[in-house]
């Protein structure tokens, strides 16, 4: 507890920002709420996204209406692994993963089996806004199920790590890795129990971790180091990040990512309105970096080109 104190003290130092200063100077300012559908419906995400040449897990399957579940079992018959999620879900909730089949029933990324009736129910419940934003009716994207890379076999607990990077005016401004937990039961929700690591604009190398208020070093599944890890691709991802500024069109915006053993990094989605825990996780407070970004805009210096956005917060965002 004493070590999170101090924390929020050097944070306040630093730059520490509010959910209220957020929404007010930043969301509501900076985010026009016509585009909000962009980031808010993970299909319209997806398409955006393919159209600008970003790259995407395959979509596999949506369903809409509920007498096209029981198509969805045909659709799926040949697929040992995929991904269940709500077009308008949000925090991870009612996100279904499967990887693996023993006769009608899916394995689950816990281990446990569920037979055809549930799943049909966990889909139904999809379908009438359960998970969504508002909790209005929504449909189900089924898509392709990521593949980790190597690097964070020793991290991660029974779940695909995530990285969020929030970019403000198209400037990638921080980033986190989240790795699960077997409290998160695998998945990469900070509320859920989840890790969360900062990550140095300029290396890409991991440099502290928080586990709920407790800072943390080492995963608590595999007590193997969270700190000092070189994430791969950092440049190309860095680059997307900034690329769906235009793709948004929102000015700040929290980017997730994934990287995949084969493919490389993938976008999983949009956020309008990202959390505040990323600056626990980096040691840092966000104002400090917003603010010289805002001195570019008032100056008129802000760039067009999502390279020339990547070079400067290279150059200007460490981690210390």
């Amino acid at each position: 507890m004493f070590g999170l104190i101090e924390t929020a003290r050097r944070l306040r130092s630093k730059g520490l920002m509010g959910i209220g200063e957020r929404n007010a100077e930043y969301v509501l300012r900076y985010n026009p709420r016509k585009f909000y559908p962009r980031v808010d419906d993970k299909l319209i995400t997806k398409r955006l996204a393919i159209e600008a040449g970003l790259p995407v897990p395959e979509l596999y399957a949506v369903v809409r209406e509920e007498h096209e579940i029981a198509d969805l079992h045909e659709k799926l018959r040949g697929r040992e692994q995929f991904v269940v999620k709500p077009a308008h879900g949000s925090g991870g909730d009612g996100i279904l993963v499967i990887n693996g089949r023993r006769g009608d029933k899916y394995r689950r990324s816990n281990g446990q089996f569920m037979g055809r009736e549930e799943f049909d129910h966990h889909l139904s419940n999809t379908l009438s806004g359960l998970f969504s934003l508002g909790g209005q009716p929504d449909h189900v994207l089924v898509e392709y199920c990521v593949q980790f890379d190597p690097i964070f076999d020793n991290v991660s607990y029974k779940g695909v790590p995530d990285i969020r990077i929030i970019v403000f005016l198209g400037y990638p401004v921080m980033a986190m890795i989240r790795l699960p937990t077997r409290l998160s039961d695998g998945k990469a929700n900070l509320h859920q129990g989840a890790i969360g690591v900062g990550i140095d604009i300029p290396t890409g190398l991991t440099r502290r971790g928080v586990w709920g208020n407790e800072p943390v070093k080492e995963h608590p599944d595999t007590e193997h180091s969270i700190v000092g890890l070189a994430i791969p691709r950092w440049d190309e991802l860095l680059l997307i990040a900034a690329r769906c500024y235009e793709l948004s069109q929102l000015g700040y915006v929290g980017v997730d990512i994934v990287l995949d053993r084969n493919l490389g990094p993938l976008i999983l989605e949009l956020n309008a309105r990202p959390g505040l825990a990323i600056q626990i996780a980096n040691g840092n407070g966000l104002l400090n970096r917003l603010r010289r970004i805002q001195e570019l805009e008032v100056a008129g210096a802000l760039s067009k080109d999502p390279a020339e956005r990547v070079a400067f917060s290279r150059a200007h965002f460490p981690t210390i």
